[in-house]
């Protein structure tokens, strides 16, 4: 390992875009923390290098994932759960480069999962959430008992990952053996869906049941960075101007889905005004906090 550190150590030390360098070595035989290869080494690049590319290098007989990235990029895949072995990889890795602290310092915010990261976080596991729940529950309807079963089991991940969340811990690290220790009521219900004796129809239907509590009990604080944004201005916004927010438009969630319910339950409110070409016959959708929620 201590060659394959010093190679990239000399490799960048002269690249000038360079801002963070890291290494970590994968020590399990299955887990795919390095895409199954032997180490991987993370690059940062600051945001005058638009970034995301993979290598695959072999060094003596190591063979070594390269992920380069730009800053922009990376603030992404930490918000947006687009790439969930981030956390783990700057949490693990050996810092070997590390310019003005950039990387020391997303480190530490990662270790104290500030407010407004858990925030992210929590809105886009309640996104995905809501997405699987209501897909089991079509299915269900539907008769297709097997893809009912296969969405239910990722929205309980989903549901895990708010609570852990919700404590102050990364999903992203562990998730059911902690969460066996902080809610044992989901553990209950993965367990009742996984290894239970009742029949198959019968465990989707109790999850089910947990799972539509939770849409209700955990929507209006795992939404609350849009009740935020929504809040902070007297104009209705429209599905555009949300999608392109500094704060929603990394975490890739499913925004439109996530509204009509939040109008549906009134918490929030949905407006029709007149688009700018002036067609009275396509009013436009925009969205506002409700009076009484906000």
């Amino acid at each position: 390992m201590e060659h394959i550190k010093a190679y990239f150590s000399d490799s960048y030390r002269d690249e000038p875009h360079l801002i963070g360098l890291a290494v970590i070595e994968n020590p399990y035989p299955y887990n795919p923390l390095a895409d199954g290869l032997d180490s991987l080494v993370l690059v940062v690049m600051n945001e005058e290098i638009e970034r995301n590319d993979t290598e695959h290098v072999q060094i003596e007989d190591q063979r070594v994932l390269i992920r380069t990235i730009d800053s922009n990029g990376l603030s992404e895949w930490l918000s947006g759960g687009e790439n969930r072995n981030i956390i783990e990889w700057l949490v693990r890795g050996e810092i070997l480069v590390d310019r003005d602290g950039y990387l020391s310092s997303v480190r530490e915010r990662l270790l104290q999962f500030p407010a407004s990261m858990r925030e992210q976080k929590q809105f886009a596991e309640f996104t995905g959430f809501l997405r699987t729940y209501l897909q089991a529950k079509q299915d269900l309807l539907d008769g297709n008992l097997l893809d009912a079963y296969s969405h239910v089991l990722t929205a309980l991940h989903h549901w895990a990952h708010i609570v852990l969340i919700e404590e102050g811990r990364h999903p992203e690290l562990t998730v059911w053996k902690q969460l066996k220790r902080v809610h044992p009521g989901i553990y209950k219900l993965y367990e009742e869906l996984t290894v239970s004796p009742e029949t198959l129809e019968q465990r989707v239907q109790l999850v089910m049941l947990g799972c539509e509590f939770s849409v209700m009990s955990k929507m209006k604080t795992s939404c609350a960075l849009l009740f935020n944004i929504l809040g902070s201005r007297e104009e209705p916004w429209s599905i555009a101007e949300l999608q392109s927010h500094s704060t929603l438009n990394i975490l890739h969630g499913d925004l439109s889905l996530v509204l009509q319910k939040l109008v549906k339950r009134e918490y929030i409110r949905e407006v029709a005004v007149m688009n700018e070409a002036g067609d009275i016959g396509a009013l436009e959708l925009r969205y506002m906090n409700n009076v009484k929620t906000s």
